[in-house]
């Protein structure tokens, strides 16, 4: 029989594998390419291992969230520290709460904490990025509410502010009386508002009144614009704030101030009336007000009185002049309290400009009369 490296041609006589390297030398090969082959494998093996353990990197984004009105039984549950998770490892903790009236309720909007995943380039809060509009629950161990995300990003806290205002409204005489510099507003016992001066006049309707309101509100900054509750703060807005006495609701006129425009000063004019009644011509008299409280609008100083002329014709066609029996004409001379501006004289908030009807509420009467000389003056 042949010896087997003869036959085989595998191994030589010379113990070389196939006549190239020694078989001692090719098994210590062989057994390092194993164990490097093995490194390598377990190497790799780590490197998946880890890579599907990893979590996502966590981020977190302050919102602004608006949860509208809400029954005092809500507003007085809610506090900053509160958390809510809708799950994923996404969490909402509530940063600060800012509480205003609207209409007959109370409005709630909270500065919200966001933990959740990072993901393309923002947090994904309950799988999905906190995008303006987009409606978020809020539940705690003692209420559950939803809201709608106004404002992403900035501070944990609402940047507020004092802001004056000053509103012109109508109100019943009794509802007038009742509103004093000093009142506050307070919700969940924070003060929201006070008022700082309250203007009344009257008008040709001796039951409502005139009122100009001067108030301090507690205001928060969203968007480059001031807001109180549901209002953006400009001329011409309108505003509602149910003070402790009264529903206040009415319309801007100034912002950054809680007075009319102008300097306070007085002007005597004289005002004229035609075909008065006698009973009414009699109950006018020198002395008489418009006043309310302290404040003194117009005083009648001077009255004078004669018969109505009226123009008749004839069966012949002749014209004549008579006195009637029942009317009379009025010349007064009153002292107004008005404003003095850049652009003219304001009386009761409206230009005063000869020729004008003007309305005073006297008391026991209310005369309407055309503004003929004074204006100029002051």
């Amino acid at each position: 029989m042949e010896p087997l490296e003869e036959s085989s041609g595998i191994i030589d006589a010379d113990g070389n594998l196939f006549g190239v390297i020694n078989i001692i030398d090719a098994l210590v090969i062989v057994g390092f390419l194993t164990v490097l082959l093995a490194g390598v494998g377990l190497v790799f093996l780590s490197d998946n291992s880890g890579s599907a353990g990893s979590q996502p990197e966590a981020g977190t984004v302050n919102v602004t969230i608006d949860l509208g009105p809400q029954p005092d039984y809500i507003v007085s549950q809610i506090e900053v520290g509160d958390k809510y998770s809708p799950g994923g490892n996404s969490n909402l903790t509530v940063r600060d709460v800012y509480f205003t009236p609207q209409g007959k309720s109370t409005r709630a909007v909270i500065r919200a904490e966001l933990s959740a995943p990072f993901n393309r380039g923002t947090v994904q809060y309950g799988g999905k990025p906190p995008r303006y509009g987009r409606q978020l629950k809020v539940l705690s161990d003692t209420y559950a509410t939803t809201g709608v995300i106004q404002d992403v990003g900035g501070g944990a806290e609402f940047t507020t502010t004092q802001t004056e205002v000053l509103v012109k409204t109508n109100l019943s005489e009794t509802e007038a009386r009742q509103l004093r510099a000093g009142q506050s507003v307070r919700v969940e016992n924070r003060e929201m508002a006070t008022i700082e001066s309250v203007t009344t006049y009257g008008t040709s309707n001796p039951d409502r009144k005139t009122v100009f309101v001067g108030l301090t509100l507690q205001t928060v900054a969203q968007n480059g614009n001031r807001e109180f509750g549901d209002t953006t703060l400009r001329p011409g807005a309108n505003l509602t704030l149910p003070t402790e006495s009264v529903y206040l609701e009415g319309e801007i006129e100034r912002v950054g101030a809680t007075s009319q425009r102008g300097e306070r000063a007085n002007r005597q004019v004289t005002l004229e009336m035609s075909g008065v009644s006698s009973t009414v011509a009699e109950s006018v008299s020198p002395g008489m007000t418009e006043s309310y409280g302290e404040t003194t609008v117009a005083e009648i100083t001077d009255v004078e009185r004669e018969s109505t002329t009226v123009i008749t014709r004839g069966e012949n066609g002749t014209i004549y002049e008579r006195d009637h029996p029942t009317e009379q004409d009025m010349t007064l001379t009153a002292t107004l309290s008005v404003r003095e501006t850049d652009t003219g004289v304001t009386f009761k908030g409206q230009t005063l400009q000869q020729g004008r009807v003007i309305t005073l509420d006297l008391g026991t009467v209310t005369i309407k009369a055309t503004v003929v000389s004074g204006i100029n003056n002051g």
